[in-house]
């Protein structure tokens, strides 16, 4: 979707940006370890493959995809930005006679920031983004039957079991975000700020801009 491609959001731990060609070496990089294909269920692809499916992304009216970055580091802009992914999350529009519906994605690629709390909080930021943003109101998601505490953590969100594929070894949960939820889930979403991606990224470079005459 190009409806956040100059979208920047900013929580306690992380912050989400668009997916861009920039990330792309990376993201290839971590979709070539057999655990990652293994958990989202992804065939490995070439490097100019992957530019093509970012691209893709970027185009398509049905996904919405942010980068996921460590706060910390990014505060530092010493360090480049794509020292500081950690992941993505997807919002996948699944049926086209309902846009209320959609499927969502979380990947913590790097295992040591696993188990930290940033997919709780990666979460809440992108259903809060999806429900006002993008006017969902209902979200799935398809986990593992072996992961546990992903499983766990959704069902903090009031997810609730829909069905289970013993094919696929997966259960697919879900959650209808109506007032009295949305209240109780975002508050006053004052957990995430919301930004312009290409302004703070001017000013995350600006010290290393040179101003000599």
């Amino acid at each position: 979707m190009r409806i956040n491609e100059d979208t920047l959001l900013e929580g306690e731990k992380v912050v989400l940006v668009p997916y861009n060609a920039d990330h792309v070496p990376r993201y290839h990089q971590w979709m070539c370890s057999p655990e990652l294909q293994k958990l989202t269920a992804s065939e490995p692809l070439t490097l100019e493959q992957e530019y093509d499916m970012q691209r893709s992304w970027r185009e398509d009216d049905d996904k919405c995809t942010f980068i996921i970055l460590d706060k910390q580091k990014w505060a530092d802009p010493s360090i480049p930005e794509q020292e500081c992914m950690v992941g993505d999350v997807n919002i996948f529009l699944t049926d086209p006679s309902d846009a209320s519906l959609a499927e969502l994605e979380i990947m913590i690629a790097v295992p040591c920031y696993r188990g930290k709390g940033l997919g709780k909080e990666v979460t809440r930021m992108m259903m809060c983004y999806g429900v006002h943003k993008l006017g969902v109101q209902k979200f799935e998601v398809k986990i593992g039957l072996d992961n546990k505490i992903s499983i766990a953590m959704f069902k903090n969100f009031h997810f609730r079991e829909l069905s289970i594929s013993e094919v696929f070894r997966e259960v697919t949960l879900g959650v209808t975000m109506n007032e009295a939820l949305q209240k109780h889930v975002f508050g006053n979403m004052d957990f995430m700020l919301q930004r312009e991606y290409g302004k703070a990224r001017d000013i995350r470079q600006a010290p290393f801009c040179d101003n000599s005459l």
